[in-house]
């Protein structure tokens, strides 16, 4: 056992206050070790020198002053806990200081690729036209192969 665990274990072995098993560890120590031994001599010294101090018995009159001293004492009032507290107030207006702060920045801008105007319109075609889901349908819709097929004009582009 090193000397930094017996000065936590040293008090507790002479008040006589440690289970067998520490009591034998810290015996075990003081047997090999002189600077902890000598401290433990000292701290019976000085527990013997204060056992010779007599104490002190308080009059009968100190019960009486101690308890007309607390009842002189301002009580709470019965609404003092809607006070609010210097550390609570000085948080709240911390927090609202931090939220008009937040609240005054310019709104973030975030870039997203632009989509071109020909595949947007494409998918609000498609997003109206719930029938574009079954392929098959109209792979075999007859009345689509009846329809006239529209010439470009010499100025139009064909896409």
């Amino acid at each position: 056992m090193k000397c930094e665990q017996m000065e936590n274990r040293l008090i507790a072995y002479l008040d006589e206050r440690a289970n067998p098993a520490e009591r034998r560890e810290v015996e075990a120590h003081l047997a090999v070790c002189g600077p902890c031994r000598t401290r433990a001599e000292g701290f019976r010294v000085l527990w013997g020198v204060l056992d010779e101090v007599p104490g002190e018995v308080p009059t009968p009159a100190f019960d009486a002053r101690v308890r007309a001293r607390i009842a002189r004492e301002p009580r709470p009032s019965a609404f003092s806990w809607l006070l609010p507290s210097p550390r609570l107030a000085f948080a709240a207006s911390l927090l609202l200081l931090l939220s008009v702060w937040i609240s005054s920045l310019p709104p973030a801008t975030h870039s997203t690729p632009a989509v071109p105007p020909s595949s947007e319109a494409e998918f609000k075609m498609i997003k109206d036209l719930p029938v574009l889901e079954d392929y098959d349908v109209l792979a075999n819709f007859d009345a689509l192969s009846e329809l006239p097929v529209a010439t470009p004009a010499d100025g139009d582009r064909v896409m």
